[in-house]
C-alpha cells in the first residue's frame, strides 16, 4: 500500500491539466513532464519496448513468460486531469484510519468532505483516504490509473512464478477534452483487446456508454431601432428560445438516469442579429439517439418554414455506444469479472452515462471495457480516492493477466 500511495502522490503533484482551446497535442506543454517520467519509470521497473512518440503517447511492453499462445492484452490510463477545476500545487491530505465522519478539507473550515452529502464515503470507513486540500482537484482520474498499471507491472516483474502472456501498456494525453484516443496508434499497441482503468467506485465494470453528438444551432435576425421595429424586426434570441422550448421538457440531465437520453444546451449567447445554441445530445440506444438527432432537424425545419431561413443546424457525432464493439467479444468483460469475483470484489456493471476512451478505442479496432481506478468526486475539490481501493484494482489487473494465460492454456 506504501508503494501506491507514494506513487499516486507523486503523480497527482505534477500538474497535467489539458485544454480544449489549444489544438496541439498534448494540448498543454505541461502533460510532457508526467509523460516522460513515465517513460523513465517504466524502464526503471524492467518494462520492454519503452517508447513515447511526438504526441506524448507513452507504451511499454512486458514480454509473455509462458510458453503457449495466449492473446496480447492492454490497460490504458490518461495523464491529463480536467481543466474544470485547477490542478496546479495539488497539496494531498492523507486520512488514515477514515472515522467515516466530515473531513474539513480547507485551513477555514469552509470546504468539509462530508458522508451526509457525499454517500460513499460510507463504504471506506476505517480505510486510508488521500484527499485534496481544497483549493484543487486531486487528479485520482486518472492518476489512479496509472499508479495501478504500474504497480501491476511492476509486481508481474517480481513475481516471475505468476503466468501471463504479453501486455501492452499505453498512457495517454487530453483524454479530458475527448482527444485521448484520437491519435491512438492502435496497429502499434498491438493488443487483441485492453481495458480502461477509469471508472470510479471499486467494483465497477463498463461496456456500455453514450452515444454522443454535439449540436450547434444559429439563428440570425435583423436589427432594426426598437421604436420603429414593427413588421420589420427579427430577434434572433426569441427564435432561439422558441426552440428550447420546444425540446422534451423531461429529458434533460436533471430528469434522467441509467439508460435514458437527454438534450443539454448549456450554451447560449447572442444579440438580435445573431444567437448561438450549443448542445449535446445522448442516448445509450442507437435508434433513440438517431431519433433524437431527427428530432433537433425537423424542429429547425419547423422553425424555418415559420420564420423564413432563420435557423442553420449543425449535428457533429463525437463516440458511440461501445457495447457494439464489445458484445461480440463478450469473454473480455467475463474475464475482468471473474478476476474481482476471484479476489472478492463485488463487480457493478452498469453503463457509463458519458464517454471513454474506450469508446473511441472499441471504434478504432480495440475493444476496451472500462474498470474501476477507485477515485470519487471527480473534477472538482471533493475528490478522494480510498489507497486500499487503488491496491484492489492492481490485484484486478495482475488477475486479469493470470485469467487470461490460463484460459488460453
Amino acid at each position: 500500500m506504501k508503494n501506491i500511495k507514494d506513487r499516486f502522490i507523486s503523480y497527482i503533484t505534477i500538474d497535467t491539466q489539458s485544454d480544449p482551446a489549444s489544438e496541439a497535442t498534448p494540448s498543454t506543454e505541461k502533460q510532457w513532464d508526467l509523460a516522460n517520467l513515465l517513460v523513465d519509470e517504466l524502464k526503471e521497473i524492467g518494462m520492454e519496448e519503452v517508447t513515447i512518440d511526438e504526441n506524448a503517447y507513452v507504451m511499454a511492453t512486458l514480454p509473455a513468460n509462458v510458453n503457449h499462445d495466449v492473446p496480447v492484452i492492454g490497460f490504458v490510463a490518461h495523464f491529463d486531469t480536467s481543466p474544470d477545476y485547477s490542478g496546479t500545487n495539488v497539496n494531498p491530505q492523507i486520512i488514515e484510519n477514515y472515522d467515516g465522519k466530515d473531513i474539513t478539507l480547507d485551513k477555514e473550515g469552509k470546504m468539509v468532505l462530508s458522508p451526509d452529502y457525499f454517500e460513499d464515503l460510507k463504504l471506506y470507513k476505517g480505510q486510508t483516504l488521500i484527499t485534496t486540500d481544497g483549493t484543487t482537484l486531486l487528479g485520482a482520474d486518472d492518476k489512479a490509473g496509472i499508479t495501478e498499471i504500474v504497480s501491476a507491472m511492476e509486481y508481474l516483474i517480481a513475481h516471475p512464478e505468476i503466468k501471463h502472456g504479453k501486455i501492452r501498456v499505453c498512457f495517454t494525453p487530453d483524454e479530458e477534452i475527448g482527444r485521448g484516443a484520437h491519435k491512438f496508434d492502435v496497429a502499434k499497441f498491438g493488443a487483441e483487446w485492453a481495458y480502461t482503468m477509469d471508472g470510479s467506485q471499486i467494483g465497477e465494470l463498463e461496456y456500455e456508454n453514450f452515444n454522443a453528438a454535439s449540436a450547434e444551432i444559429r439563428f440570425t435576425g435583423k436589427s432594426v431601432h426598437p421604436g420603429y421595429a414593427k413588421g420589420k424586426m427579427q430577434n434572433s434570441v426569441l427564435y432561439a428560445t422558441e426552440f428550447l422550448s420546444m425540446l422534451p421538457a423531461n429529458e434533460v440531465p436533471q430528469h434522467t438516469e441509467g439508460r435514458e437520453g437527454f438534450f443539454h444546451f448549456p450554451d447560449i449567447h447572442g444579440e438580435v442579429e445573431l444567437t448561438v445554441v450549443k448542445g449535446i445530445i445522448r442516448d445509450h440506444d442507437s435508434d433513440k439517439f438517431q431519433a433524437r438527432k431527427e428530432l433537433l432537424e425537423q424542429m429547425v425545419t419547423n422553425m424555418n418554414n415559420k420564420y423564413g431561413d432563420v435557423a442553420n443546424l449543425e449535428i457533429k457525432d463525437q463516440y458511440f455506444n461501445m457495447k457494439e464493439k464489445v458484445a461480440p467479444v463478450m469473454h473480455i468483460v467475463d474475464i475482468a469479472e471473474q478476476a474481482m469475483k476471484d479476489l472478492d470484489i463485488e463487480p457493478i456493471i452498469k453503463p457509463i452515462r458519458g464517454g471513454t476512451d474506450g469508446s473511441q478505442l472499441s471504434y478504432m479496432g480495440l475493444p476496451c471495457p472500462n474498470i474501476f481506478a477507485g477515485g470519487h468526486n471527480f473534477h472538482g475539490p471533493y475528490e478522494y480516492v480510498p489507497v486500499e481501493s487503488m491496491e484492489k484494482a492492481t490485484k484486478v489487473i495482475v488477475k486479469i493477466a493470470e485469467l487470461t494465460a490460463d484460459k488460453y492454456r
